[in-house]
């Protein structure tokens, strides 16, 4: 073993020695070399970057090679692999390989083995993380953003930390059943056939069973119509119903409702609060800006304010966001306020984190769309994105959209478990008002008294069960979606 000590003590010699332990490195390859069957269980966890020996790491992925091919690794069939490799020259040669079986004893403790690699690699990657760190906050040049650095920092800190957790991921057939009978013993608790959180509206909860953890839903429509309305909406219902749930002393982990965090990149959190608050107070949000209220109106709006203090729902109105970024605050939200919803507002106004993104949307959006996915599930919550329609849905006579419809729609539909339309006819019909002495006005009455309030959510995609039409109503004086529908409306006319 005069190579292997020899490759030890190089290391050993390094001006700030990382964390490694080369003799430990191999000991293992001998034993793998000797029992492939050892790799069945280690190469779940260990990979070859793991290996602080550049060769060693090589080696090791040649055995992993020809183990997954059928054929025995052994110092004999992986000697033509590295007759050329500069490393092995350095110590001897293929021979080398032979060396390290040199101690059958080493089969013992091979697991014991892969785990210190393992773990001194991942001493090794917080090093890295930590000089990065140093380096940049030692930077003191005008481009230097702290903030920027902070994120970064945090993003590559809970990689190594999703690394360290990433063995142990797959679930028997018994661990599966038993979260599916969970859910289905939820919905049947719930007496509203909810399994997942509600959405707030009756209809859709029935047709969705609710929002599903780790679901990607996309709730998309062409501007005007709703959606950041109906994602608001969610969110607080959501968080509305964990803080009435928790007050009635239900388990959190048996609840409805979850607290919720509001991306808005488009609106303010002061103009979403405003929403929030006309909705609850039935004060339009106009009259609310402009102070047009009574007094009893004033008092209505208080005590709605009153009730809403504890809500858990959080807004992050930061524009410019990029899609790392957002992962970054969602994860520390997680953590800190426990939430288990999140609704980015929308989804065409995050960035990509590629240096060309500009020049490629549709990569961009592709990046965004898998990442929003991603996000659902490393943190287990239920993401709803909000998305802009094209204008290929005005250039048809049915306006009601379709999965094409949806901007640089590819990746968006294939990452999506759930896509959710909102198509209001009243909004079109009102654009099409005649004249007061035209002959179609009383037609065009009747049509927006049929259609006033009305909206229809269309569930164009659903990996959980059918598609269809859920109809519910719409006040756009203080932007809520409701279940019921008013009838018996005539309109306005504009003056």
């Amino acid at each position: 073993m005069a190579e292997v000590i020899r490759i030890a003590e190089s290391a050993s010699e390094a001006p700030s020695t990382l964390p490694q332990n080369i003799e430990a490195e191999a000991a293992l390859l001998g034993a793998l070399m000797i029992d492939n069957r050892l790799i069945e269980d280690i190469q779940l966890k260990l990979k070859p970057h793991h290996f602080f020996e550049p060769l060693h790491g090589r080696i090791y992925e040649a055995i992993l090679r020809l183990t997954d091919s059928n054929r025995v690794a052994n110092p004999v069939t992986l000697k033509p692999l590295f007759e050329a490799d500069e490393g092995m020259k350095e110590v001897g040669g293929p021979a080398y390989l032979a060396q390290l079986t040199g101690s059958g004893a080493a089969v013992i403790g091979a697991r014991d083995f892969a785990g210190q690699i393992y773990d001194l690699a991942l001493l090794r990657a917080l090093v890295g993380v930590g000089r990065d760190l140093v380096e940049g906050a030692l930077d003191t040049s005008e481009d230097v953003a702290p903030l920027a650095q902070i994120e970064r920092a945090e993003s590559e800190l809970y990689k190594v930390a999703e690394e360290g957790g990433a063995e142990g991921k797959v679930k028997s057939f018994a661990e599966a059943t038993k979260d599916a009978l969970d859910m289905a013993e939820k919905a049947l608790n719930s007496g509203g056939h909810l399994s997942g959180f509600t959405t707030g509206l009756e209809a859709l909860n029935a047709k969705l069973g609710g929002l599903h953890k780790s679901d990607l839903i996309i709730v998309a429509g062409r501007p005007g119509m709703g959606k950041s309305a109906l994602g608001t909406n969610m969110a607080f219902a959501a968080a509305r119903r964990f803080l009435r749930d928790t007050a009635d002393g239900i388990d959190t982990a048996r609840s409805s409702g979850a607290p919720a965090v509001l991306f808005s990149l488009e609106m303010s959190a002061d103009q979403l609060a405003t929403r929030i608050l006309s909705e609850q107070s039935g004060i339009t949000s106009e009259n609310l800006r402009t102070g047009k209220i009574s007094q009893q109106e004033f008092r209505e709006l208080a005590r709605a304010a009153a009730e809403l203090q504890s809500l858990p729902l959080y807004i992050d109105d930061t524009p410019g966001l990029t899609i790392a970024a957002l992962r970054t605050r969602a994860r520390r939200l997680k953590r800190q306020k426990g939430i288990g919803l999140i609704v980015v507002d929308y989804l065409q106004l995050l960035q990509g984190t590629g240096r060309n993104s500009n020049e490629n949307r549709v990569q961009e959006i592709s990046e965004i769309s898998r990442g929003l996915k991603q996000i659902a599930k490393e943190l287990d919550v239920p993401v709803i994105g909000l998305s802009q329609l094209s204008r290929a849905v005005e250039q048809r006579e049915d306006k009601r959209p379709q999965l094409s419809d949806l901007r640089e729609s590819g990746s968006i539909e294939q990452d999506a478990d759930i896509v959710l339309f909102i198509y209001r006819e009243e909004y079109y019909l009102a654009g099409k008002q005649p004249g007061v002495e035209s002959d179609d006005l009383a037609k065009w009455q009747d049509e927006m008294s049929r259609a006033y309030g009305k909206a229809e959510i269309i569930v164009a995609k659903q990996r959980h069960g059918s598609t269809g039409i859920v109809r519910v109503r719409f006040d756009g004086r203080t932007t809520k979606f409701s279940d019921a529908v008013d009838e018996g409306y005539v309109p306005e006319m504009r003056s």
